[in-house]
């Protein structure tokens, strides 16, 4: 190795050394300033599950799904009916008559398995009714969040309910009792 090699891969060590103790510095300055965040967290599980409204939502939904099941399954044994008849009579039809009755059949499962998806699949019309009938709902959460945050001076607010998950959460930093007293619900803090 030459010198003028060896004293361009020293140049180069310094200069990664200054810069990564450049770093160090400018975060122990920073930490500071960090330390004097305030962060909370807001259970909304709990908080929608305090709400009157959202009693009255899943009541509505329940008897959408209800009735949309009921139609399903009615069809369901409409079309188990058909098929027993297609049991019965097999022998007794021409093979064109006993092919078309299989089509027919098959059709109306694959017409049943339609409105299953239709109704309750991934982006269904009960999803999607959940979704407007919930939108309020939410909108007023957030909104109560914002102003806890704004006059309790929080710089960040975590929802713990969902996948986003604590490995260490202090209770004193909960604000799910001010956003419910923010939306006019008194409760019990016991109850959490």
């Amino acid at each position: 190795m030459t010198v003028n090699r060896l004293s361009a891969m020293m140049k180069r060590t310094n200069q990664i050394v200054g810069a990564f103790s450049l770093a160090v510095i400018l975060f122990l300055l920073a930490s500071p300033a960090q330390a004097q965040q305030k962060i909370g967290y807001v259970n909304s599980d709990y908080v929608l599950e305090q709400m009157p409204e959202y009693a009255t939502i899943q009541q509505q939904l329940d008897r959408i799904a209800q009735t949309w099941q009921d139609e399903l399954d009615q069809t369901k044994e409409d079309l188990d009916g058909q098929f027993r008849e297609y049991q019965a009579r097999e022998l007794l039809y021409t093979n064109e008559e006993r092919q078309r009755r299989r089509q027919e059949i098959l059709q109306a499962e694959e017409a049943l398995e339609r409105l299953r998806v239709k109704y309750f699949g991934p982006e269904g019309d009960i999803f999607l009714q959940q979704e407007q009938l919930m939108r309020p709902v939410q909108e007023k959460i957030l909104q109560a969040i914002n102003e806890v945050a704004d006059s309790e001076g929080y710089d960040y607010i975590f929802d713990s309910s969902g996948e986003f998950l604590f490995m260490f959460k202090r209770e004193q930093y909960d604000v799910s009792i001010e956003v419910l007293q923010e939306l006019g619900i008194d409760v019990d803090s016991e109850q959490r």
